[in-house]
């Protein structure tokens, strides 16, 4: 009870776990058991689902999407970097079929490259071109009878969107408070829903939208914060990438990742394509209403440019975050800093260096260094800073002036061309140039790299943390969980 039961029907044969990664070399049909529900299986009487009390059920069976080599290594030497390097693939399904650009609507316009591997990609147009987004998940017909609704008509109604998650997913939703609020113009509040689910909070079903985010689409605080809500009448949505999962069933609609599998303990490939998703979804709210249609066209460009861009971030700038990791491998604490947009990449920084590295970091508001982290800043301890020359540029750049005054050493990320840090930085890591909405999803490449290449340079870090396949069935046989 409480933890996922995936049942993998096979020729003759099934399979039992809480994952389907286990099994996915043998059958691709699945059926997901709810809460209170069992199933009994034979070789060759096939299967019968019902619930405990014994009443017979007849669910859908499931047929998996992917291969086998989404969940291998592919000639990475760890799946974290290879879901690092994944990231403009991943990007590019997230957007597919639903971002569409060309000079008339409705038809896709297709590029040909990304790095060396070829993919059709979404090619950057002029503004006047055609542009649509189309997210189906939201755009579907809910409710009772005679009282039908699309859940995006609830969402342009509400008068609060809260969103709900944990660690990185958190992360990703504070990227998306600063999108939904600055584009759509309705008061965002993100929870930790560790926290939401125990503090009684107040919920008005008529006003709220929550929006749960869950790369697993099982993990149990969100699962709980999510069933508090619709206890409450609160109209749910999901955001996640595992087809079929616990929050995708029991939310009211929502909007699938597809980033493909997401193997490594640490996530990355899914934290870009979160924030890509509530940047469409903040676009599909606005449009026609709080922004205008050339801004509109303007950020979707935007979105369709990032898998480009990353992959020209990763080839230009591997070999010099592989440099400042030799330097700073040996670091017992680091501060990571960012501002507006950027700041919750200063915190999804600071959690991967944690996480990875085992290197105790800290992120925070860059103007919150000064209330605080300043007096701990001398020479051995490395500070990230987020730089990019966007509307609060030149607060960011006075707080590493504030650094260097106390003898800090200073790393920082900005745009391509701008030399304004070199001289105030150790190292600057330039970056293509992207619209600052949707700069978090290129910012967080360098710092995603940083802490992997730092990581395998101490030599005493366990090596399971890049390679930890999920696989929970097992752990409920060996540790009981």
């Amino acid at each position: 009870m409480g933890s996922p039961l995936i049942v993998g029907v096979g020729e003759e044969e099934y399979f039992v776990a809480s994952d389907a990664s286990a099994f996915l070399e043998y059958t691709r049909n699945v059926l997901h058991l709810n809460d209170g529900e069992m199933a009994v299986v034979h070789r060759t009487e096939g299967h019968q689902v019902s619930t405990l009390a014994g009443q017979a059920l007849s669910p859908r069976l499931v047929a998996l999407e992917g291969s086998l080599e989404q969940i291998e290594k592919g000639g990475y030497k760890h799946f974290m970097l290879k879901e690092i390097m994944e990231q403009p693939t991943a990007l590019l399904n997230c957007m597919r079929g639903r971002v569409c650009i060309s000079n008339e609507p409705g038809s896709p316009v297709l590029g040909s490259q990304v790095g060396d591997r070829a993919h059709p990609l979404l090619r950057p147009a002029p503004i006047k071109s055609g542009v649509s987004l189309t997210l189906g998940g939201i755009e579907q017909l809910v409710g009772p009878e005679g009282a039908k609704y699309t859940m995006l008509d609830k969402l342009r109604a509400a008068r609060r969107i809260i969103i709900c998650g944990c660690g990185t997913s958190w992360h990703a939703g504070l990227v998306g408070e600063y999108i939904l609020e600055t584009l759509c113009k309705v008061p965002v509040e993100v929870e930790y829903a560790s926290e939401f689910r125990y503090r009684n909070a107040v919920l008005r079903a008529d006003e709220d939208v929550v929006i749960v985010i869950s790369q697993s689409g099982e993990t149990a605080d969100t699962l709980a914060a999510l069933r508090y809500a619709k206890s409450q009448g609160v109209l749910c949505m999901g955001i996640c990438n595992t087809v079929g999962s616990t929050i995708a069933r029991e939310t009211d609609g929502g909007i699938y990742l597809h980033a493909g599998p997401e193997i490594g303990v640490a996530s990355t490939k899914a934290f870009t394509c979160q924030v890509t998703v509530l940047a469409m979804l903040a676009l599909r709210i606005s449009h026609t209403r709080t922004i205008s249609d050339a801004q509109y066209s303007e950020l979707a460009l935007a979105l369709s440019s990032l898998p480009n861009k990353i992959d020209d971030l990763i080839r230009q700038n591997e070999s010099k975050i592989v440099e400042i990791a030799k330097v700073y491998r040996f670091a017992h604490h680091c501060l990571f800093l960012g501002r507006g947009y950027n700041y919750p990449v200063a915190l999804e920084g600071a959690l991967k260096m944690k996480e990875i590295s085992y290197i105790h970091a800290e992120g925070y508001p860059a103007a919150e260094m000064k209330h605080g982290p300043i007096a701990l800043i001398d020479h051995l301890m490395p500070v990230i800073f987020v730089a990019m020359k966007d509307s609060i540029y030149d607060k960011v750049k006075s707080n590493i002036q504030e650094v260097r005054a106390r003898k800090g050493t200073v790393i920082a990320i900005t745009d391509e061309g701008n030399d304004e840090l070199d001289g105030l930085c150790e190292y600057v890591i330039h970056i293509p140039k992207v619209c600052e909405e949707v700069s978090p999803i290129l910012t967080v490449v360098p710092l995603q790299l940083l802490s992997y290449h730092i990581a395998i340079m101490r030599v005493r870090r366990p090596m399971f943390m890049f390679d930890f396949v999920v696989d929970r069935s097992i752990c409920h046989l060996v540790f009981g969980t």
